[in-house]
């Protein structure tokens, strides 16, 4: 059994999306603390940026959800790019006018675009059927590759496209790409919210009581902060050590390869290996991430541990998405993964705010391994969860 030609169209175009989606984000956050740094009032604002980015996806997530649920998610997601598109025009005109305020109100504009495009992976596991969604999701989130290669290159090639406004150039880049992905998925063909099953939905206290709902969340919401808050922080980190703008475009070109690379081959080793080994080798490996982290003063090792980072990201950010979708019904996909996503950019949010001025207070090396010791909580939860499994056959 393989999956028609209906379910594979869709989720081409949503690894399409995923890819023009995350070559915005990886773009604002690689250069946004930088460019933060230039135009605040003060250093330790440097952050406020991304961190305005988060905060806006942490306000609309849920409502992104119910919203799509509502109207469809091709309509749903038409919506996020142009945010997106907004985002990108009103960032360069940001750092244009040298305001501080703009350019945080543009990367709003950004978060707004990624409460919608975080629904991508929920897509791929909406748009096919239960066997096909690990490898779906792993599919979509496939689609990052690209991102990876050219988020970092635009983040430093672009700079200069506009002479008079140096660091505007990727915004526009950014703005062009969130009008073709606006063209890409509005040739979604999903189930609409009225074709969709009208089984009665039941309250969040009765769903939470499936043993994987918990370390969904936890894998889901420490994983995604955990990536942000060194994708965010190191320029600054490799900044102060003296590494020029190449050497910290490699180690965030490695990181992000990392994370979807793997994609190609995540569902296939959820397949064949099971999904629990595959949260657990994630968590295992973001959590040498920070360890290596932690003494990372050259250019290699920085590399090393950006591996890590992505490769553990990946195994946990598709896993949880699968585990959740094993623990709700149909009817209650929109409150439940927009639960998810609003806990997740909470964390997220959180992270970005303190980021600047955790690295100042704590240094590089504390704040690796304080980053480490909170998947240890994502770790305890899953190692409870195949406790609970074993018990239960």
């Amino acid at each position: 059994m393989r999956m028609n030609r209906l379910q594979k169209l869709n989720v081409l175009l949503l690894a399409g999306g995923q890819s023009l989606f995350t070559v915005a984000t990886i773009t604002t956050m690689a250069i946004s603390s930088i460019i933060g740094q230039q135009l605040a009032p003060s250093p330790g604002l440097a952050t406020m940026p991304a961190a305005m980015m988060m905060l806006s996806t942490l306000l609309t997530t849920l409502p992104a959800s119910l919203l799509m649920k509502r109207i469809g998610r091709r309509r749903g997601f038409v919506i996020g790019t142009l945010n997106g598109a907004t985002g990108g025009l009103v960032c360069f005109t940001g750092i244009a006018a040298g305001s501080f305020a703009l350019f945080c109100l543009g990367t709003f504009f950004i978060g707004l675009y990624q409460s919608f495009a975080m629904y991508y992976r929920f897509a791929a596991t909406d748009a096919t059927e239960p066997a096909f969604r690990s490898r779906a999701v792993s599919y979509v989130m496939a689609g990052g590759v690209i991102a990876a290669i050219i988020g970092p290159l635009n983040a430093r090639l672009a700079l200069d496209w506009v002479p008079s406004v140096p660091y505007g150039g990727p915004f526009l880049v950014i703005l062009a790409l969130s009008l073709v992905a606006a063209m890409l998925v509005n040739r979604l063909n999903m189930a609409e919210p009225g074709d969709l099953n009208t089984e009665a939905s039941r309250p969040l206290a009765d769903i939470a009581r499936h043993p994987g709902f918990f370390p969904a969340m936890l894998c889901s919401g420490i994983c995604f902060p955990f990536m942000v808050l060194f994708m965010t922080v190191t320029p600054l980190a490799m900044q102060a050590q003296g590494f020029d703008m190449t050497e910290i475009t490699i180690v965030t070109q490695t990181q992000v390869l990392a994370m979807f690379g793997p994609a190609f081959v995540t569902g296939h080793l959820i397949s064949r290996h099971g999904l629990n080994r595959i949260l657990l080798t994630g968590a295992g490996l973001m959590l040498i991430a920070a360890l290596i982290g932690a003494f990372a003063a050259s250019v290699p090792v920085y590399v090393l541990s950006r591996l890590c980072v992505g490769i553990g990201w990946n195994f946990l950010f598709v896993g949880s998405a699968v585990l959740l979708s094993t623990t709700h019904r149909p009817a209650e996909r929109g409150k439940v993964q927009g639960l998810n996503d609003q806990f997740m950019f909470l964390l997220v949010t959180i992270a970005c705010l303190g980021a600047a001025s955790a690295l100042k207070r704590f240094g590089w090396q504390n704040l690796n391994l304080l980053a480490g010791a909170s998947v240890l909580i994502a770790i305890a939860a899953l190692v409870r969860m195949v406790h609970c499994q074993q018990r239960a056959r």
